[in-house]
This record gives structure tokens, sequence and C-alpha cells, in this order.
């Protein structure tokens, strides 16, 4: 059974739309739209319809055929119908006298209720994708104390491959960025702390955030856009092309040989990252502070080394192993999640970026808080 289908095409100045499948009232809701728009594109244009290719036809077919010959805008005697059988011709014929004009009334949306039923269906899906990510992270540690207890079942190959692909390689772009931040950081904040005369504690303004904040935190978005991205769109492409059944039919599992060795590596080197991203911002920071505010690179180390108490320093590095983790899993979840087409591919890969982002943020605020009631 072929379902209901149409083509057109121009023939000699004429628009011929041939019918092809079975033109039943179970097939024709999917093409319905299509034929109602048609005559938008007639341009004065007469209308062929051949139905030579049908299979099936019943009444519901019958009538939108002959519905779309009637609305033809300019019809003459030219438009018609042709190549159909005795008894879809018979069918035709005993539908045409019958046929009324039925205007589709818009449906009437209130923009309110329209805007609430869009957030509780938003709401319902983050529920439900929070769920499935969750159990995600519930196969992962399974996974993980598996291979513990077998430690030959370690990809260690794999493992290295992706400290270099995910980690070392962003070393440049992180860096770079980190230094850009903090020596913003130190111009924004001198300018302001000059209008009280107080521009050198730009030192502790930068040491503070820097170590703390924005070394970890930027080294988390930046990874989370380009590893991240990349675990989705690799583990995505080997979904489409089968590969992953593939895997399971040799007898191994997708979550040993794909996920773990992603996620190890990651969390591995993301506080290697955050290391070099707090100190590449520091060092920006205090390069504005020599150039713009006169102050010393000694006695910026100095004053430095005085203000700042470890335990900023530490708890960047103490975030930034919970934050890979949760780029990881989120990048080889919507991986796994591909449907197996190009568009949901994308469609994953864009909401890998956007959900680990979010996590990493929500992460962040609660050890805010956390440090913050801890008096740490």
């Amino acid at each position: 059974m072929q379902p209901a289908a149409f083509t057109v095409d121009i023939h000699e100045g004429l628009l011929r739309l041939v019918a092809t499948g079975d033109w039943l009232a179970r097939h024709l809701g999917r093409i319905d739209g299509d034929l109602r728009t048609l005559e938008d594109d007639a341009v004065g244009r007469e209308l062929i319809i051949d139905v030579s290719e049908v299979g099936r036809l019943d009444t519901a077919g019958a009538m939108v055929l002959e519905r779309l010959l009637q609305s033809w805008p300019d019809r003459t005697e030219v438009s018609r119908i042709v190549g159909a059988t005795t008894a879809h011709q018979q069918l035709l014929d005993n539908i045409r006298p019958h046929l009324a004009p039925c205007e589709i009334e818009p449906a009437s949306r209130n923009a309110f209720l329209m805007m609430t039923n869009r957030l509780g269906r938003s709401i319902a899906e983050s529920y439900y994708v929070a769920l499935e990510i969750l159990n995600f992270v519930g196969l992962t540690l399974v996974t993980l104390w598996r291979v513990m207890l077998q430690p030959r079942r370690l990809r260690v190959t794999s493992i290295f491959y992706h400290l270099e692909e995910a980690g070392l390689n962003a070393v440049p772009i992180v860096g770079l960025m980190s230094f850009l931040i903090g020596a913003v950081v130190a111009f924004m904040g001198a300018k302001i702390l000059r209008l009280f005369n107080a521009e050198v504690f730009t030192v502790e303004l930068v040491g503070i955030s820097v170590l703390r904040e924005f070394g970890v935190l930027l080294a988390a978005i930046l990874v989370a856009g380009r590893s991240g991205s990349a675990f989705t769109a690799a583990i995505g492409t080997m979904k489409i092309r089968e590969e992953i059944d593939a895997l399971r039919a040799l007898g191994l599992d997708p979550m040993e040989v794909l996920v773990l060795p992603r996620v190890i590596a990651l969390v591995v080197l993301m506080p290697v990252l955050a290391f070099l991203a707090a100190l590449l911002g520091i060092i920006g920071g205090g390069l504005v502070a020599w150039t713009a505010m006169e102050i010393s690179p000694a006695f910026f180390i100095g004053r430095l080394q005085d203000t700042i108490a470890m335990s900023n320093f530490w708890v960047g590095l103490i975030k930034a192993p919970f934050f890979a983790f949760v780029i990881a899993i989120v990048g080889c979840f919507q991986g796994m999640e591909v449907a197996g087409s190009s568009e949901s591919l994308g469609q994953r890969t864009t909401l890998s970026v956007v959900q680990s982002l979010f996590l990493v943020i929500v992460l962040d605020a609660f050890f805010a808080m956390f440090f913050l009631e801890i008096d740490y």
C-alpha cells in the first residue's frame, strides 16, 4: 500500500499534477495543506490532474481531487482530470454534483493560553529529560564500577586519545580567553577603584575572581562548546551510520567503548585546564596593572601572596571535575539520542551545548552557596 502523493510539473504551458498511490481518507491529511496552497502557484495556467497512477480511490480522495479542480482560479474547459479508470471516473462523476465549498475557519487562538500551554509542555519535557540524564549517569557509574573490578576492560589508548583531542588541543583557546578575561577584569576594576583612590585593591579583585570563579568557569564554558559538542557529533554520526549497532553485534558495550573513555579523559584534564586558565588570567590582570596603573610585577605577586588565601585556588580546582563530568555526560547522552538523520544530529549538538552550559552555571551557583555557608 502506497500513501497518497503527487508531483507537479509544467508541460506545454499547462500545470500538470500527477497523483500517485492510494488516495484514501487516512492518507490525505498530510497532503491536504499542500494541495490547498497549490493554487497560489497557478500564475494563470490551466490545470491537468493525471490519476492514471492512482491505486485505490475512495470518496474522500475523489472529493479532494474534484475540490482542487473546482477551486482552480481562471479555470476553463482545458482544466480537467485525465487517466481515470472506469470505476474511478464513475466515483468522480458521483462526487461532482455534491461538492460544496467548505471554507476552513482559522482556529481561534488565545495568546495567553498558547504561552501557558507551551510553558507547561517545556516543563514536562524538561522533567523527563532530567530523568533520562540521571538514568544515563547511573549507567555510566555502573559501567565505571564494572571496569574498575576488571581493569583489563579499560581502554587506555582511547582515554589518551581523548585527553589530547578534548583537552590538550583546547589549551590555546582556553589560555587566550582566560588571559583576556583577566586583563578586562583588571582594567574595569581599576577604572572603578580609581574613583576611591583604591587602585591597589585591583590585585585582590583579579586574584579572587579569577582563581575562585572566572578561571574554572571560563574553561568549562569553552570545553562545553568545543569538546562537549564534539562528543555529541562523533557519537551521533556513529549512531546514524549504525556503527553503535555494529558494536553491540560484536559483543562490545558502547558505554565502555565510547562513553567511559571520554568521561574519564575530560574529568582528568579539566583541573589542568582550570589551573592554566587561572594562571593566565592572573598574568593578564598583572600585565594590565603594570601598564595601566604602574603596579610592578613584584608588588603584584607579593600582594597576591599576602592577601589571597589558598582556599580560593582550591575552590576553583574542586569544581573542575564536577563541571567536566556534567559536560561529558550531557555530550555523550545527546549523541546516543540522535534519531538517525542529519537534522537530528544538528538539534542534539545544539541541545548538548545549551544543556551543558545551563548545568555548569547551576552547579557553579550551588558551589558558591555551599562554600559561602561553610565559610571556605
